[in-house]
C-alpha cells in the first residue's frame, strides 16, 4: 500500500505553535515574579494556569538566562518536609538603557529588571539634527554603562513624542524636533552596538505603567502625555493599540473649546497648542512669572506661592482634563494616567483635572507613576516591555 505523501510546509507548523506556546508561557512566568515575587512556583502555577512541570521547566530556562534566582530565604511547606525556594526576579546583573527624546533635551538612562532608574542624564540640545542628536545620545549612555559596575546592558529603548513606527524603528514626523522618516533604531543601533527599540512616549509609559506602576492589572487604560508634544495611547488587557504603521493617539488637533491660540495647521485652539510647555512659559512670563524659562521654573514658581503661577498650571490641568473627558466618552477605560508637570506636583491640579473630566465617570484618574523619572522610565519601558513579552529572546552573548 503506498504511503501517503507528506507536505514539506505541513512539519514547521507544530514547531512554530510551540515555539509561541513557550514564549507565552514563559512571558506568564517572568511576569508573575515580576509582580509577586518573591513567589513560589506552586503560586506561579496557580497565577498562570501552567502546570507545576512546565513552571518548574520555565524557571530552570529563565534562571539559566539570569532573569530569576532562588530567594534567598527558603519557606517550608507547613513547618516540615523539604523547603521550598521562592523565586524571585534577578535584578543586579543585566540593565537596559533608556533614550528619551524631548525637544529641548535628550535624557539617556539605565535601568534594571524592575524599571528602576539607575543612572541618567540630560543632554541639552544645541540643534537637533537627528544623527547629532542620536550621536549624543550613544555617548551619554557609553559613559553610564562605564560605571555600571559590570551590569550587562540587553538593549535599548527609545521613546519619542510625534508619529513613532514601532515596526521599522523610526520616526515618521516629529514637527517640533524638524524630524522626518528618520531611522532611529538603524542610526542608534550602529553606533552603540546593541538591540534598539523605538515607540512613542505615550505608548511608551503604557508599558511602564502596566508592568511597574499602580496601573497594573488595570484591565484597560488611557494614558495622556502632555508636554510639548500632546499624544495618547490605549492599552487594552496586555495590548497597546498601535493602528496601521503605529499612527495611533495622534491628538494634537483635538479642539479645545474655548482655546485661542493659533495652530500652525491654520485652526485655532488645537489641543497641543494650548496646552505646550512653550505656551505655558510664555503665558507665564506674560503674567510676571520670575524666570519662567522652563515649565519646571513655573512649577517653582507656584510651589513657592506665586499665585500667577499656580493659576496658569491648574487652568492647564483642567483643559487637560477636558481632552481626557472627550477621550474617556469614546473610549470609556478602567483607568486613566496623565503625565502632565501640574498633575504630578500639585493636588489642586489633579482636582481640576478630574473635575473637567468629570467626576461621575467610573474610571480612576491618575498621575503617572514615575513622577521624577517619567522620562527615563519611558524610554527604558520600551525595552523592558519587550523583554517580558519575549524573555527567551535574551542573547547569549549577553550572558
Amino acid at each position: 500500500m503506498p504511503r501517503t505523501a507528506v507536505s514539506p510546509l505541513a512539519s514547521p507548523i507544530p514547531r512554530v505553535a510551540d515555539s509561541d506556546r513557550r514564549r507565552t508561557n514563559a512571558s506568564a512566568v517572568l511576569r508573575s515574579v515580576l509582580a509577586h515575587g518573591p513567589v513560589a512556583r506552586s503560586t506561579i502555577a496557580r497565577l498562570t494556569g501552567l502546570s507545576p512541570a512546565s513552571v518548574t521547566e520555565h524557571c530552570a530556562r529563565l534562571t539559566a538566562l539570569g532573569l530569576i534566582r532562588g530567594s534567598a530565604a527558603p519557606r517550608r511547606s507547613n513547618g516540615a518536609g523539604r523547603p521550598h525556594v521562592p523565586i524571585d526576579l534577578d535584578d543586579t546583573g543585566f540593565l537596559v538603557g533608556g533614550v528619551h527624546v524631548a525637544v529641548p533635551y535628550t535624557t539617556v538612562a539605565l535601568l534594571d529588571l524592575r524599571g528602576r532608574v539607575v543612572a541618567r542624564r540630560e543632554l541639552r540640545h544645541d540643534r537637533t539634527e537627528p544623527g547629532w542628536v542620536l550621536a549624543r545620545a550613544a555617548e551619554g549612555l557609553a559613559e553610564l554603562l562605564a560605571r555600571a559596575a559590570g551590569r550587562r546592558p540587553l538593549g535599548v529603548g527609545v521613546a519619542v513624542g510625534g508619529w513613532v513606527d514601532r515596526e521599522t524603528g523610526s520616526v515618521v514626523e516629529h514637527a517640533l524636533l524638524g524630524w522626518h522618516e528618520v531611522p532611529v533604531r538603524e542610526l542608534l543601533g550602529a553606533r552603540t552596538a546593541l538591540p534598539v527599540h523605538v515607540d512613542g512616549h505615550a505608548r511608551a509609559l503604557v508599558n511602564g505603567e502596566r508592568l511597574f506602576g499602580r496601573a497594573r492589572g488595570s484591565g484597560s487604560m488611557l494614558h495622556l502625555f502632555v508636554g510639548n508634544v500632546v499624544d495618547a495611547a490605549f492599552a487594552t488587557h496586555d495590548e497597546v493599540h498601535h493602528g496601521p504603521r503605529s499612527a495611533a493617539g495622534a491628538i494634537a488637533h483635538l479642539p479645545v473649546p474655548g482655546g485661542t491660540e493659533p495652530c500652525p495647521c491654520g485652526r485655532t485652539g488645537c489641543l497641543q497648542v494650548e496646552l505646550s510647555e512653550r505656551t505655558l512659559c510664555r503665558r507665564a512670563r506674560a503674567a510676571g512669572v520670575s524666570g519662567a524659562a522652563d515649565p519646571m521654573r513655573v512649577v517653582a514658581a507656584a510651589a513657592a506661592g506665586d499665585t500667577r503661577a499656580r493659576r496658569l498650571l491648574v487652568e492647564r490641568a483642567r483643559m487637560t482634563g477636558r481632552a481626557a473627558g472627550l477621550l474617556l466618552d469614546v473610549l470609556n477605560p478602567e483607568t486613566v494616567v496623565v503625565t502632565e508637570v501640574g498633575v504630578i506636583h500639585f493636588e489642586d491640579c489633579l482636582s481640576a483635572l478630574r473635575e473637567a473630566a468629570g467626576i461621575h465617570r467610573t474610571a480612576a484618574v491618575l498621575p503617572t507613576s514615575f513622577p521624577d523619572s517619567v522620562l527615563a522610565v519611558a524610554g527604558g519601558s520600551v525595552a523592558l516591555d519587550v523583554l517580558f513579552r519575549d524573555p527567551l529572546s535574551v542573547s547569549p552573548e549577553a550572558i
